[in-house]
């Protein structure tokens, strides 16, 4: 099943690899982090392969490949990653502990709470509420130890 799977998505990669020329690739692969990445679109919900598409002046089938060759995944998963990473941030930033963790999803771009948990918890493997837990017992553990 899981060589099947390999093998099916090495087709899938190798067939993206000749829809999209290589020199395009790179830029496009350039684009792709500084909206996402640097300039943070993936902040907002509302952002889709469509609108990075329209921002990069290409096609969302470019997109799509450019993200499966590129970065071994899909555009949701690759937004998500960042989002994930920036709650986990958050979490643990006691500027934020106040914050809610439906608050802290909307923060990073999750438009809905059971979004937000099922993202977290395939990227870090617990909860957002079980992450921050994990670190406030942590952190109190590191107080008592002074």
């Amino acid at each position: 099943m899981v060589a099947s799977r390999i093998e099916i998505q090495g087709k899938k990669e190798t067939s993206y690899r000749k829809l999209v020329r290589p020199r395009l690739m790179d830029e496009l692969k350039d684009g792709i982090l500084e909206q996402l990445v640097v300039k943070k679109k993936y902040r907002d919900c509302n952002y889709t392969a469509q609108q990075l598409a329209k921002d990069l002046q290409t096609n969302v089938r470019y997109i799509s490949a450019v993200v499966r060759v590129q970065f071994h995944t899909n555009y949701s998963t690759f937004v998500n990653r960042y989002r994930v990473e920036e709650a986990m941030s958050i979490l643990t930033d006691q500027r934020y502990s106040e914050r809610t963790i439906e608050e802290v999803g909307d923060m990073v771009g999750f438009a809905h709470r059971q979004s937000f948990h099922t993202a977290f918890l395939k990227h870090v493997g617990m909860t957002p509420n079980a992450y921050r837990s994990q670190y406030e017992v942590q952190l109190s553990f590191a107080k008592a130890k002074k």
